[in-house]
């Protein structure tokens, strides 16, 4: 799985996160931020595409997930502590800006990171995530979001979650991914590795302080302006969790913004079409 890659454990924001690389050392940073309940792993469709083109390739574990720490407490999770996080990944690997990629919870730290460190981005891409300012508008006024999201709300019970989804083998995280996927995005294999990262010890309880803390723990606002990094919306149009109508007004809030619908694909685009989406990726990081 990571013969071809190096793995390093990077000091950041006060955590040590453990980040796969790929890439020329020299080459421009991009760092691909994947979403819950991923890890790294998540990105092994595009990270040898984006090496071969020539970038130095940055896939950490977020904090709370797979090798990473795991800091104790739904206010090491909000955003503000993520978006630092990536920030320390930038100083860390000695460049001055990075193309940031985000996908899912990984797309809501890429954008909080476009709004509040826009001069240490040189381009951002999210894939099927809204911006957070109109997922919150949908979860207050859409009663068809607020059902996508019911699991949101479910996690953000004291340790009855942890429970729930550890009981048979991680047997609701596997539905989760399975039926909200086509029949390529999760091998056997694929499964296996997940259930692996998730059993490290404190990682689910980390994973869903993510969640407690979006609702819990809300992080200072933004800066009430646009956000300037060019930006790409990746939206797979089958997503069963996020409701396609998030994403117009989501890259409307882009001064300089392009979003590409992908109709045969589910929230896990990248794995589904990694064709599609590493040639979206490279046309729109040549820029």
């Amino acid at each position: 799985m990571t013969s071809s890659y190096e793995q390093a454990q990077i000091a950041t924001n006060g955590v040590h996160l453990h980040v796969t690389q790929a890439g020329p050392q020299r080459g421009p940073l991009a760092i691909l931020l994947h979403g819950f309940p991923e890890f790294w792993y998540g990105w092994r469709g595009q990270i040898p595409s984006l090496a071969a083109a020539g970038y130095r390739v940055w896939a950490p574990d977020q904090r709370g997930y797979n090798l990473s720490d795991k800091p104790r407490g739904m206010v090491a999770y909000n955003l503000d502590m993520l978006a630092a996080d990536v920030v320390g990944l930038v100083d860390a690997s000695g460049q001055e800006r990075a193309s940031l990629i985000g996908h899912d919870w990984g797309g809501a730290v890429a954008w909080w990171v476009a709004a509040k460190y826009p001069q240490r981005l040189e381009r951002l891409v999210v894939i099927n995530c809204p911006h957070g300012a109109v997922l919150r508008r949908h979860l207050r006024r859409s009663l068809a979001q607020q059902r996508r999201s019911w699991y949101m709300f479910f996690f953000q019970v004291p340790w009855l979650p942890e429970v729930v989804l550890r009981r048979a083998n991680w047997r609701l995280l596997v539905r989760m991914l399975k039926e909200s996927g086509k029949p390529q995005a999760f091998t056997a294999t694929d499964l296996e590795l997940y259930r692996r990262a998730w059993s490290q010890p404190g990682a689910v309880t980390a994973m869903l302080n993510w969640y407690r803390a979006m609702l819990q723990v809300p992080p200072e606002p933004a800066p009430r302006r646009p956000i300037e990094v060019p930006t790409l919306l990746i939206w797979g149009q089958q997503d069963k969790f996020l409701g396609q109508d998030m994403a117009q007004p989501s890259i409307d809030l882009c001064s300089a913004g392009r979003l590409v619908f992908v109709p045969d694909a589910t929230h896990w685009v990248q794995h589904e079409q990694p064709e599609t989406v590493n040639a979206l990726l490279k046309e729109f990081m040549r820029g």
